[in-house]
């Protein structure tokens, strides 16, 4: 009794002295992973009864959990939960009955900021493609998927337009629009910030490289009505993106815009040698390709980063 009372005693002053864990990490998407800076000796710290968790926005939601894993040398617990885990939001974890007073210890777990803008940049490419999982954009996208340099080409520009009109968009959102009361232009908005932007590529490019602006030829102009770059700056009003977070959203869906116009453009180069019935040729053929492609996109759809 003497062994366990001191045991509980030294397991409550390290956790009061910010000792006791060492680490906070999110595993799986269901997981939570405590690292100890001793191992753990008092078996309340791993007793599903001890802990409360839950997402720090919303304190009255708690999470269920379903097990505590101890490593072998009982200085990592593994917390798995029913549902998998909002990681995007930080969680809070409670630890009661480690004192004699009953008090919970509280500490939190996040991910690091630049592990959740790149989550955002990949999510943005792969796992939710605005091409291939969205099916936005795609006049631009069949009509400069022909060849590999004007997909490049367009790619770049594409990008470039997106990460300058959302940066405008968000500055002009959350400095001008909310604080006047003037959420409700917000489409009219994006729409001039975006064709502002377009504007400057097109001068720029028609001076530097008037050999890749002719091969882009009207859609080079449609980029200010396309859908992915209207998103973008929709997305970052509606979900409350800070400025970072917005920059690596359109930076994704460039990059994942730029990606999906080089595949196509290297397949339909290939398929012009292919022999096909006079019915498939041009468009039709397109069309199978982007539906075969959006198929493998869908294996993404399970990732989380």
């Amino acid at each position: 009794m003497v062994v366990a009372l001191s045991s509980t005693l030294l397991a409550f002053n390290l956790f009061a002295a910010n000792n006791l864990v060492a680490k906070t990490e999110f595993g799986e998407a269901n997981e939570i992973i405590l690292t100890f800076a001793n191992p753990v000796s008092d078996e309340r710290l791993v007793s599903l009864n001890s802990y409360t968790v839950f997402e720090e926005p919303d304190p009255d939601i708690r999470l269920e959990l379903v097990n505590i894993t101890l490593n072998a040398d009982k200085t990592e617990a593994t917390l798995e939960f029913g549902e998998p885990l909002n990681q995007a939001e930080a969680h809070m974890v409670s630890v009661r009955g480690l004192s004699s007073s009953e008090a919970a210890m509280s500490f939190q777990v996040k991910k690091s900021y630049l592990g959740y803008l790149i989550s955002i940049l990949i999510t943005a490419m792969l796992i939710k493609n605005f091409v291939f999982t969205k099916y936005l954009g795609l006049c631009v996208f069949m009509g400069t998927s022909k060849r590999k340099e004007t997909a490049k080409g367009m790619g770049l520009v594409f990008s470039i337009v997106m990460v300058i009109a959302t940066a405008m968009s968000w500055v002009f959102y959350n400095w001008f629009m909310i604080p006047y009361k003037l959420t409700f232009l917000q489409i009219v908005v994006f729409i001039g910030l975006v064709a502002l932007s377009v504007q400057a590529v097109d001068t720029i490019l028609r001076k530097v490289n008037p050999v890749l602006f002719s091969s882009f030829g009207i859609f080079l102009v449609l980029i200010t009505t396309n859908c992915v770059v209207i998103a973008v700056p929709l997305m970052l009003a509606k979900d409350g993106y800070g400025f970072w977070e917005s920059i690596m959203l359109a930076l994704g869906a460039g990059t994942g815009f730029m990606l999906a116009l080089y595949l196509m453009a290297a397949v339909r180069e290939r398929l012009e040698l292919a022999l096909m019935p006079e019915s498939f040729k041009g468009l039709p053929i397109a069309f199978i390709l982007a539906g075969q492609f959006a198929m493998a996109f869908l294996g993404f759809s399970g990732m989380s980063i």
